[in-house]
């Protein structure tokens, strides 16, 4: 056990005039399973990265520990998994990982295929086996669940229950809430740690927002009353002090029959003391202003999101009846991935679940094909990102004059200026920018092309145009990928309101909960 201390540290690209990180200090314990979280954008690989000694930085971070980051590179993906391991981490001996995949549920025959064979479950798996094999190193594992199926972040889930001495960057609640014993959060101002788990730090956030949030009222309204108390002594001190000498004085002491001699000392001192009350009411106004001043700067503003989908004037836009997926393989034989059946009534959300490769996101790009089809139009390749057309047995009915918003899978085509594909998509420019903005995406973001922006910016970049977009059907395919959990919340709250028709791949467990009224399993 040790600690990771870091102290003062200060961070930012070069050629960027935003600081990552300013001026940041925290302690972490290498015995610990950490979870870390943040919104998108606010520097979580790149911390992992420091820590790695990837990047100049000022401040300092001491450690007597050794860092391993996941995922690491494969060079030669065609080669052995076993191949690039012994030629990455020589020292690595083979029971260890056989006896880390056997924990996995994984067969080590794994091994000794090539890499790129592996599925995304495959890999991440035999990666972890690995790193978590060697001994004496503090793994940092970021975002190890993405395009993972459900049961596939079940095995990881169990696996890291049993492991300790890492990093997790995950946004899945799922996975914080049973894998980690603290939490690690980049807020707006500063770094955080919190003892327990993703449930107890959000509740202790909803606390202190909301504790925040009355006091920042009860300042408010102190203020303004004190404001009114100020100016109120202030005008009396004028007109006392305006008695003290003059005619007005003079007329005055007349009237009461009193001689002007002394008074002028006594109005005087009535004066001074009004002017300190005042005086008092301002400092106490300043130490309210000061106190409203350290509040809400961490408050993560969530705003509402809104959706205006269509409603198809036939029950049931969507049906399926034994449709199944199928590839020509390079010898000329045909793979075939199971059947599936069902219909999708309107305002239904229906989530299908499966392993890896069963053929989830061809269903959903092949329901996109037959209404294309049927439209008498050709599929757009890319926004679906279909190289192919999609080869399927079985009879896929889709609506007349049915409109679909797909988010795919697949963010490499986003490139250049937010105007451009906002343009290219016949967007309304100002609400497709705002719905980014609700999104938590920086105003500085809107000047950079988007293939300078991180995995989750991306993703929010494709949510907030099928939002844009009214349609009967939102086809999402694993939409939340690098997504950060306020904004996968917030996402939640729209849906539940809207209950738009969807047909949804997704994996995160307590969003599907929340949003899926119906579960197709493949």
């Amino acid at each position: 056990m040790s600690l990771i201390s870091v102290n003062n540290l200060t961070f930012h690209y070069e050629g960027s005039s935003d600081n990552i990180f300013e001026d940041v200090s925290f302690q972490i314990d290498s015995n610990w399973k950490l979870g870390f979280t943040a919104r998108n954008g606010r520097g979580k690989t790149t911390f992992l990265k420091l820590l790695m000694g990837k990047y100049e930085y000022k401040g300092s971070i001491s450690s007597n520990e050794s860092f391993d980051y996941f995922p690491f590179e494969i060079k030669n993906r065609k080669e052995s998994f076993l191949e690039n391991i012994e030629e990455l981490y020589p020292e690595c001996e083979l029971w260890k990982i056989c006896k880390e995949l056997s924990l996995l549920n994984v067969e080590e025959d794994i091994l000794y295929r090539p890499f790129d064979t592996l599925s995304n479950g495959e890999q991440t798996k035999a990666m972890l086996a690995v790193l978590f094999s060697r001994e004496n190193r503090f793994l940092l594992i970021d975002e190890p669940t993405n395009h993972l199926d459900v049961k596939g972040r079940e095995s990881i889930r169990e696996y890291l229950k049993q492991k300790k001495g890492f990093i997790l960057v995950s946004h899945d609640r799922d996975i914080l809430n049973h894998c980690v014993d603290h939490i690690l959060v980049i807020n707006k101002t500063n770094i955080e740690v919190y003892k327990g788990n993703f449930s107890t730090w959000w509740e202790e956030k909803k606390r202190k927002d909301n504790w925040e949030q009355q006091e920042n009222e009860r300042l408010k309204k102190d203020i303004k009353r004190l404001e009114q108390s100020a100016r109120v002594k202030e005008e009396w001190a004028d007109d006392i002090e305006s008695r003290k000498i003059g005619k007005k004085a003079a007329e005055e002491a007349k009237k009461k029959g009193l001689s002007t001699k002394g008074r002028r000392a006594y109005i005087g001192e009535k004066t001074k003391r009004m002017q300190k009350r005042r005086k008092n009411l301002e400092h106490r106004e300043e130490k309210a202003i000061q106190e409203k001043s350290d509040l809400l700067k961490n408050l993560e503003s969530v705003e509402d999101l809104k959706l205006f989908p269509l409603r198809h004037y036939k029950d049931i836009p969507v049906s399926l009846s034994d449709v199944g997926i199928y590839y020509e393989t390079p010898d000329g034989n045909r793979k075939n991935l199971g059947k599936v059946s069902f219909d999708l009534k309107n305002g239904e959300c229906v989530v299908l679940h499966g392993k890896n490769g069963c053929g989830k996101s061809s269903i959903l790009k092949a329901v996109i094909q037959a209404a294309e089809e049927k439209a008498g139009r050709e599929t757009d390749q890319n926004s679906m990102s279909l190289t192919d057309p999609i080869c399927y047995t079985g009879t896929i009915t889709t609506a007349g004059g049915l409109k679909i918003s797909y988010v795919p899978q697949d963010t490499s085509h986003l490139r250049g200026s937010l105007r451009d594909y906002a343009e290219q998509y016949q967007l309304n420019l100002t609400d497709f920018l705002m719905l980014l903005r609700k999104l938590d995406l920086g105003r500085e973001q809107f000047e950079k092309n988007m293939e300078d922006y991180s995995g989750g910016q991306k993703k929010k970049v494709l949510i907030a145009r099928s939002l844009c977009e009214q349609a009967h059907l939102y086809i999402w395919d694993e939409s939340l990928n690098f997504i950060d959990v306020f904004s996968r919340m917030q996402i939640e709250e729209l849906l539940i309101k809207y209950r738009p028709t969807m047909l949804l791949v997704e994996h995160d467990a307590a969003f599907t909960e929340k949003i899926g009224t119906r579960i197709i399993e493949l």
